[in-house]
């Protein structure tokens, strides 16, 4: 049953990411639920399912690959305040490319902060966590898991990139060139708003680490 169940929650996993964005699906649910209703059930259905999935790859039979060492948990501590930092700075900005933008239409190419680095942050920091969990957690079950988190990140960028230039024609290529364009450092218009945002971050891999015995079974500090 343990394999069973986890090739269920897999496969729920990737269907609830892929089927309720592509656009008719999510036309259908914007508009009876209104955006906002679409993103908090999103949002809730996402995390139900990945505590479930992370869930059954522990309840999977255990199949080692590779033995467990003392530098591991440093390196998931270190890739996972990487990518609580980029969810911070990303998460309801402006960014035409991308998944998580908001308002847009808003969106300073000549400023693009994160965007100038990554088009897809949220991305990133998904496949941050997926390899920074991947490598302290050397069974079949967890390799499978973390490494499909990291290989559907990378591979989302390339299917987000091709939707968008579809949506946007002429633009997604001018604004792209304009994003090269810029500094590779510039001030951010409003340096509150980014300690913010930086602050809010910090306080997620915070409460992730404080959390994270209670509910996955596993203290982050060991």
């Amino acid at each position: 049953m343990g394999w069973a169940e986890f090739t269920a929650a897999f496969a729920v996993f990737f269907l609830s990411h892929s089927v309720p964005v592509r656009p008719p699906v999510k036309a259908r649910i914007v508009a009876h639920a209104g955006q906002r209703g679409f993103a908090l059930g999103y949002s809730v259905l996402s995390l139900a399912v990945l505590v479930w999935v992370i869930g059954a790859a522990g309840r999977a039979p255990f199949v080692p690959v590779w033995d467990r060492a003392p530098w591991q948990p440093h390196v998931t501590l270190t890739l996972m305040l990487a990518a609580c930092l980029i969810l911070g700075l990303a998460v309801a900005r402006p960014n035409p490319f991308s998944l998580g933008g908001a308002r847009n239409n808003r969106f300073n190419a000549a400023r693009p902060g994160l965007v100038r680095y990554m088009r897809h942050p949220l991305l990133v920091a998904l496949a941050l966590w997926g390899v920074g969990h991947l490598i302290p957690n050397g069974d079949l079950a967890h390799v499978i898991l973390f490494g499909g988190f990291a290989a559907f990140a990378l591979a989302g960028g390339r299917l987000i990139d091709r939707r968008k230039r579809r949506e946007m024609g002429a633009d997604w290529h001018r604004v792209r060139e304009a994003v090269t364009a810029a500094p590779l450092w510039t001030r951010p218009a409003n340096w509150g708003g980014a300690l913010l945002r930086l602050g809010l971050g910090a306080g997620l891999y915070a409460a992730l680490i404080v959390l994270h015995p209670v509910v996955f079974g596993v203290a982050p500090l060991g």
